[in-house]
């Protein structure tokens, strides 16, 4: 069966589900799946439970779902940049699992290599270590130190962007859109992918493919905006 589909609409078909968890790639705006988040917009599911570095913008990457109240719950590491997301959020409409970013990747990156979970001195008495297993071990001093126990995260549906993908789902990544991706995409039950472009099999050196057909379930090709976050610009002299 092939992995290439002609639509975001069409390669999301038949997955999404009410109630499901879906990983979204991505880093503020650089290398979200744009076409893909519209897709699950118009797929209707809700009562979502989205894992991504951050919550888009208003109107744009999953600010999105944001508008038409398909997130129940956002695991996270920032939220800063989307006044819908603030608003539900303190008017008690969004469930929401702070992580520290670093916390959170590692989280991703455990569950998709199978494990459970893992010890971290990052949040160790802050509210982040509240409810959480500590167990003490020393350090490369002898000193006693306190970590905390992490679990590994996974979805039902991870969606993802790539800037090059062959028929087969080999993927390779565009400086640093690479971010989150290919953990996600090995953290997924089923990975969709969408990309820049589709090349012929072969075509992809295997050397510098990020992430392996194997991972992949579905691609698309589509067209991005590709909107920058903050422009910044220097004042005219």
């Amino acid at each position: 069966m092939s992995k290439v589909y002609k639509t975001a609409s069409e390669a999301l078909s038949g997955i999404c589900h009410d109630g499901m968890t879906v990983m979204s790639g991505g880093f503020g705006l650089c290398g979200i799946p744009e076409n893909l988040i519209g897709a699950l917009r118009d797929s209707g599911a809700k009562n979502l439970t989205a894992i991504s570095n951050n919550a888009g913008v208003d109107g744009f990457g999953l600010g999105l779902l944001l508008e038409t109240r398909q997130i129940k719950k956002m695991v996270s590491s920032y939220v800063g940049e989307n006044k819908e997301f603030e608003r539900q959020y303190l008017g008690g409409e969004l469930e929401l699992e702070f992580n520290p970013q670093g916390t959170l990747a590692e989280r991703i990156r455990a569950g998709g290599a199978g494990i459970p979970g893992f010890y971290t001195k990052t949040g160790v008495g802050t509210l982040i270590a509240e409810g959480k297993e500590h167990k003490e071990f020393p350090n490369e001093n002898g000193d006693i130190e306190t970590y905390i126990m992490e679990t590994g995260l996974k979805a039902d549906l991870s969606i993802i962007k790539a800037w090059k993908g062959d028929a087969a789902g080999n993927l390779v990544f565009k400086a640093t859109a690479r971010n989150f991706s290919p953990m996600m995409a090995m953290a997924g039950k089923i990975t969709v992918a969408e990309v820049d472009e589709i090349v012929p099999i072969g075509s992809l050196d295997p050397n510098f493919i990020h992430t392996p057909g194997v991972f992949v379930q579905r691609i698309v090709e589509a067209k991005c905006e590709k909107r920058i976050e903050q422009l910044t610009v220097r004042e005219k002299v």
